[in-house]
């Protein structure tokens, strides 16, 4: 398999930088049998998840990543588990927000697709 952590990290840097700017741009990164779960809402299909992150109450955001940690997560297929956090800057606040999200990450034609992405907040 290739250098995970290489794939990881041009992959949260493309996720990110489309959330910011496009988020109707991440649909290229589901499929119909993705989920999503945010906040604890289990959301699933391409249709329903773009919905959700376009429907987020927020004009600007921004994602700064603090950690990434990769791991390949089959045996048999080359696919991966992605660990982020970091801050959440939205709409200028001067106050980020603590937040974590994992992906998993499916091969298909030569790159990779979300089958599964979860993210919270981390209050306290």
């Amino acid at each position: 398999m290739a250098d995970v952590n290489a794939i990881a990290k041009q992959f949260v840097d493309y996720y990110y930088s489309t959330f910011a700017g496009n988020r109707p741009g991440l649909a290229t990164l589901y499929r119909d049998s993705s989920m999503m779960t945010w906040e604890g809402q289990q959301i699933q299909g391409v249709g329903p998840i773009i919905e959700k992150l376009s429907s987020l109450p927020f004009e600007k955001v921004a994602h700064r990543v603090t950690t990434l940690d990769a791991q390949p997560s089959s045996p048999s297929q080359p696919s991966m588990i992605v660990l982020v956090t970091g801050l959440l800057i939205v709409d200028d606040s001067q106050n980020p927000l603590n937040f974590s999200q994992t992906f998993q990450l499916y091969p298909e034609a030569g790159t990779y697709f979300v089958q599964n992405d979860v993210f919270r907040l981390n209050y306290g």
